[in-house]
């Protein structure tokens, strides 16, 4: 089913929507949750949290690619498991190599996100770098800060070895950064930044 009938099945209250919504984008948001928490039990309830958030949030919302739209929370919902699951306890390896990636990205611009205008310049900022990469770079960004893929599931994907994503990784979080630097979305630079 096209996701436009899907979100309107939404809009009228049809509970059929939930199961077609499942149907679509199960393996999707399991995947996603999986990435983040590699606990079965953990990523199914994600998944099936995510199905009564996207009821709850449909209406007044309407979004426009509905795949984005259940990734994103199913996302949110795996990472806030994780925190409780791990908040007395020093998380896997994974996590924390990606917890330390995503810090120096947050890092760049943590005081720009509070404005709704620099929030939005920020966006516009990362959706054009991110066209201005190469599409196996872009992918490899994604992959690793978007889906939270492992750093060998990416080199496996892109037949390269660990220590090549990491380099293309590390090129393109300083490119990341040079770009927002020059479109003023960096108010506080870092001189030891770990890039």
């Amino acid at each position: 089913m096209e996701d436009a009938r899907i979100i309107r099945m939404f809009q009228e209250r049809d509970e059929a929507a939930i199961k077609e919504l499942s149907s679509k984008y199960n393996q999707y948001c399991f995947k996603i949750a999986w990435n983040v928490l590699y606990n079965r039990e953990d990523s199914e309830e994600c998944v099936n949290d995510t199905w009564f958030s996207v009821w709850s949030y449909i209406p007044p919302r309407k979004p426009a690619v509905l795949s984005a739209f259940v990734g994103k929370i199913t996302r949110g919902l795996a990472i806030d498991t994780l925190r409780r699951k791990y908040a007395a306890k020093r998380p896997d390896l994974h996590m924390s190599d990606i917890e330390l990636e995503t810090r120096a990205l947050n890092s760049i611009a943590v005081n720009t996100l509070d404005d709704v205008i620099a929030k939005r310049e920020l966006e516009r900022n990362i959706n054009q770098f991110l066209r201005s990469l190469p599409k196996a770079d872009c992918d490899i960004f994604l992959r690793r800060y978007w889906y939270m893929d492992s750093l060998k599931e990416i080199a496996e994907r892109h037949g390269k070895s660990v220590g090549s994503i990491k380099s293309n990784l590390y090129r393109s979080r300083k490119k990341l950064y040079r770009i927002l630097k020059e479109e003023g979305s960096v108010s506080c630079i870092k001189t030891d930044m770990n890039f």
